[in-house]
């Protein structure tokens, strides 16, 4: 793996892992590789330092001095970005918004649900819209008998 600074045309600047620099070449002749705070895909390499490791071995050697003279950079009190493209962060949003929309208009009835769907799909009770918990078996045979269910979408993590 390698990472690379890049910087895109707005002068944002970000950092990103490949698989080796191969593949950076590839994505980037692409357009696949974006800022992820403007989306553009106008995007060079940023000057980077080495990376210099230390060695248990040798106390004292001099490049260790070196290391320990480098000025440290400062934080960027900066959030964590994620590497998503501009398309992937609107999907987000609208699923974050659509489980909200769901989980606010509907009953959560827990571990009942396989029970409540399908007294609500025999007319057994009044339909209303319902949430709850089902095994992969449960949700296999409501939707063999034809009721009609939908999973709730699961979302990843608001920083992934």
């Amino acid at each position: 793996m390698i990472r690379y600074s890049l910087v895109c045309e707005r002068k944002h600047e970000f950092e990103i892992w490949f698989k080796n620099s191969a593949d950076y070449d590839k994505q980037s002749k692409r357009g696949l590789v974006t800022c992820p705070s403007c989306g553009s895909a106008k995007v060079g390499k940023a000057l980077m330092a080495p990376a210099l490791g230390r060695s248990a071995k040798k106390k004292g050697a001099p490049h260790e001095a070196a290391v320990a003279e480098a000025p440290a950079r400062a934080p960027d009190n900066k959030a964590p970005v994620a590497m998503m493209s501009p398309q992937e962060r609107e999907f987000r949003a609208k699923l974050k918004e659509l489980r909200d929309h769901l989980l606010k208009n509907a009953e959560n009835v827990g571990e009942r649900f396989p029970e409540e769907a399908r007294k609500m799909h025999y007319g057994e009770t009044e339909y209303r819209s319902i949430y709850g918990e089902a095994s992969p078996r449960e949700a296999k045979e409501l939707l063999d008998e034809g009721v009609e269910l939908h999973p709730i979408p699961v979302l990843p993590d608001e920083r992934n």
